[in-house]
């Protein structure tokens, strides 16, 4: 059966993320990845990470933040900027002992079109990340063509993608050449949605077709943990936080069973 692991999450309404934390302990959960967004949390980031060691959890991953990430395809000092932060992210990362860092290529508004001077921005963020023996993941954001570019640019052995479920469902309206990414799926978030938009709900609460998104992920080499992007807020705010953790671990457990 598949390891499980689960986001500490910094978008969890009425708890803070000490509770979020403990409560992902309480569910059973031995892996979790953190977010290393460079914000200016109560509680920073490197202080999560210092709790989750402290617990005895395996950080798989940091998902980096994706602030200005549009500019790293455009023209100007912000996409070389952006270039240094990440490596510095990446450094920090390596210090830390987490083994991966998972990036986003492009966010919402207006998306400039890949290119060339982006390519080759990223390129010295892989390359850095190479350097320091650490994996880069790149997600599945809102359109089409931009990891495709990336990774037939960049076969490093570090480079891959992260499959992201809600946004596969939401913004690629359930479209996704899996086989291109066969054997370079380095990590996934799995969540649900009803297709208004990205909601991270529980597993089987949204119009996901689970029975597919598995079978593909298997079929596409995917060896990794089973990694759940929740978040507490909505409906799931009139149960307990350790009983939404205690039921994301039970579902989790079901899409184990169906990649098997």
């Amino acid at each position: 059966m598949r390891e499980l692991a689960v986001a500490i999450q910094n978008d969890n309404k009425k708890v803070n993320v000490i509770e979020t934390i403990n409560s992902i302990k309480e569910a059973g959960f031995k892996n979790v990845f953190v977010q290393w967004y460079d914000e200016n949390w109560e509680i920073s980031q490197q202080k999560q990470v210092d709790l989750c060691k402290e617990l005895g959890f395996n950080i798989l991953f940091a998902h980096l933040g994706y602030q200005n990430i549009n500019s790293i395809w455009e023209e100007g000092t912000e996409g070389d900027d952006l270039v240094e932060r990440y490596k510095t992210n990446i450094k920090d990362c390596k210090e830390n002992g987490i083994p991966m860092v998972v990036m986003h290529l492009i966010r919402r508004a207006e998306m400039p079109m890949y290119n060339e001077l982006g390519l080759n921005r990223i390129r010295k963020i892989v390359n850095y990340a190479k350097e320091l023996n650490i994996k880069v993941a790149f997600e599945n954001t809102r359109l089409k063509g931009y990891l495709e570019y990336v990774l037939q640019n960049i076969q490093d052995e570090n480079v891959g993608i992260c499959f992201d479920s809600g946004h596969f469902h939401v913004y690629f309206n359930d479209e996704f050449d899996f086989s291109f990414f066969k054997s370079r799926i380095f990590a996934v978030h799995l969540h649900d949605n009803d297709k208004s938009d990205d909601l991270h709900l529980l597993p089987f609460d949204g119009t996901i077709d689970w029975q597919y998104v598995m079978a593909k992920l298997k079929e596409s080499g995917y060896d990794g943990p089973i990694t759940l992007e929740l978040c507490y807020r909505y409906d799931y705010l009139k149960m307990g936080l350790e009983e939404f953790y205690k039921i994301g671990y039970e579902k989790g457990l079901q899409l184990a069973e169906m990649i098997e």
